[in-house]
């Protein structure tokens, strides 16, 4: 039997080096061999890739295609040829023609809109200038994935979107290596080849999904690739050749920055992008969802009117967003069920007014429940920030008689949001005869302070003023004002120190029909940055101190005019004024 294969393969061994010389006499060569030699000459490589090219085909020439090494070389070498080494798209380099198509693809966002400008405007005085390195962070549904569109298609580039949430593995950044069976490149190369451009837009989406497993940290592997003074000499573990993506235009978007490495976040130049406010959904409804959810469900402009009524009446009733992602889901809600009655009857018209809306949408799901929530005392409302945008928290204090002083936290609270109670509570305290409070109050009392929504998890130390403002209304007895919603930490002595997110804050406290909002004094200069609207429909009261915060959401407790006259820290309370005066 062993003889017999001997024979076989000497037999085949002798047929092939037959063929060989036959396809040399005929001047044709080795078909194979010679294909990629030509695609080599054709693809004009830069002359390290092209020398590695050749080298391998040299190797193909000595193997037979029987050869297990035979397929794996000849898929490196497809590879290697499909990566556009040197193909780029040439950009549009007009500043104003750039600027008008992202105005016509999104409302709003001036902050990207002119940072993209100044970059096109640079390249087109520069010429070689390397592409930033962006990062969009924002809550879902302000569009930051279709912005990264709109830039690609304003600087007439090709666009990738590259999803990295969930990614646990190294390697699929940087790809596996030729070693292991059925490798293949990282995502990156991966992208580049089908953009065949090497200078499109990447969309590094969701890129603080991204987390660590045992094959590595795909975040370690992202520090290269968004580093401009390093990625101009990538290495893919497959091809282990120096690629150049420092043409690449990389685009990350996040919902929070708190999951990214820190080293990878100094890489990238932070753009926020915050909610929006109603006016600007109107805008974007009208311009936008509207015309889009027409088309998806096949009616023409004459079957469905939707009056701005009536999309005021869904922003407010029917969702509680920063962004319009739910609000399209309603809309095309109502433009589905006009469709099924246009499909039955095409000359049906609809015009949604206000008052139509729940007949369309059901009962309202959102109702103002400010002034319900703070009709006791012992309630105040606080300002919170997510990864979804601003929201309302109405922080519970009681006091329970028959205890000892014990504090008693629930609501799912964070260790740094539990000090923050403890601090407030401490100040309390020691400020008891200048609040009214016997200074033995808690001597023979417990307190419970409570943040409803307990299912979900909370921390943070903004809510040390309001924790320490409803725990002032329980000892008093006095309910809080319903029109007041506050943020700040707290400091045992009493300062109200600054903290982030005072854009969403405020949306959210304006969607909340809240009036007046506290803000921590050192927060000042983040209220230029508010909607002109916003400024103009809100009251905002900058302050340095817990006392100057109760003057304005309780004031029957401390008198705002004994807090001015005290002076402490300057700002008083009694010059509360709108933003914009």
């Amino acid at each position: 039997r062993a003889e017999k294969e001997m024979t076989d393969a000497q037999r085949q061994y002798m047929l092939r080096q037959q063929m060989k010389a036959i396809q040399t006499e005929l001047g044709e060569g080795d078909g194979e061999s010679q294909e990629l030699r030509n695609r080599i000459a054709e693809a004009k490589l830069p002359e390290h890739v092209a020398t590695v090219a050749n080298r391998e085909v040299d190797r193909l020439d000595r193997m037979t295609p029987a050869s297990p090494e035979y397929q794996m070389i000849r898929t490196y070498l497809d590879w290697l040829l499909d990566v556009p080494w040197d193909k780029a798209t040439e950009d549009r380099l007009d500043p104003i023609e750039a600027r008008r198509v992202l105005d016509e693809d999104h409302y709003d966002l001036d902050k990207v809109k002119e940072r993209i400008v100044e970059y096109l405007a640079v390249r087109k005085l520069k010429g070689d200038l390397k592409g930033p390195i962006l990062c969009f962070v924002g809550p879902p549904g302000v569009g930051k994935t279709s912005l990264g569109q709109s830039i690609a298609r304003a600087m007439n580039r090709k666009f990738v979107r590259i999803s990295l949430g969930g990614v646990r593995d190294e390697a699929e950044i940087r790809g596996h290596r030729r070693t292991y069976i059925g490798s293949m490149p990282g995502r990156l190369v991966q992208a580049l080849k089908g953009a065949a451009s090497s200078n499109p837009v990447f969309m590094l989406d969701e890129i603080d999904k991204m987390s660590a497993g045992i094959q590595g940290d795909p975040a370690a592997a992202m520090l290269e690739v968004l580093d401009p003074a390093q990625n101009h000499t990538f290495r893919d573990h497959y091809l282990e050749i120096p690629i150049d993506l420092s043409k690449v235009l990389f685009i990350a978007t996040a919902n929070q920055l708190g999951t990214i490495h820190p080293a990878l976040l100094d890489r990238m130049e932070l753009i926020s992008l915050t909610g929006y406010t109603e006016d600007d959904k109107l805008h974007i409804a009208k311009m936008y969802l509207i015309p889009r959810q027409r088309d998806e469900h096949g009616l023409e402009p004459e079957h469905i009117e939707i009056t701005d009524e009536a999309v005021r009446r869904v922003i407010t009733e029917y969702t509680r967003e920063a962004g319009v992602r739910t609000l399209e889901r309603q809309i095309g809600t109502i433009a589905r069920k006009i469709a099924a009655k246009v499909a039955t009857n095409a000359a049906h018209t609809a015009r949604v007014d206000a008052a139509d809306v729940p007949t369309y949408l059901g009962p309202v799901r959102f109702r103002g429940e400010t002034a319900f929530r703070t009709s006791r005392a012992g309630v105040a409302t606080g300002l919170a920030w997510t990864e979804t945008g601003g929201d309302v928290l109405f922080i519970e204090a009681v006091l329970m008689p028959g205890g000892n002083g014990q504090l008693t936290l629930t609501g799912q609270l964070g260790s740094v949001m539990q000090e923050s109670a403890r601090a407030a509570l401490s100040h309390v305290r020691q400020q008891a005869r200048s609040l009214h409070l016997s200074p033995a109050f808690l001597s023979k009392q417990d307190l419970h302070v409570h943040v409803p929504a307990g299912a979900i998890p909370k921390d943070g130390p903004s809510a040390g003023v309001t924790m320490a403002t409803a725990i002032v209304s329980a000892a008093r007895g006095v309910p809080v004002n319903p029109d007041v919603a506050m943020t700040g930490e707290i400091t045992l002595s009493g300062l109200v120190l600054p903290v982030g997110g005072i854009r969403e804050k405020a949306l959210a406290a304006r969607r909340y029909g809240i009036k007046t909002m506290i803000v921590p004094a050192l927060n000042e200069p983040d209220l230029e940055e508010l909607p002109p609207d916003v400024r103009k429909d809100m009251t905002f009261v900058p302050v340095r101190t817990l006392e100057e915060a109760l003057a304005v959401s309780l004031p029957s407790v401390v008198d705002p005019a004994t807090v001015a006259e005290a002076g402490i820290g300057g700002t008083s309370a009694a010059a509360a004024r709108p933003a914009h005066d």
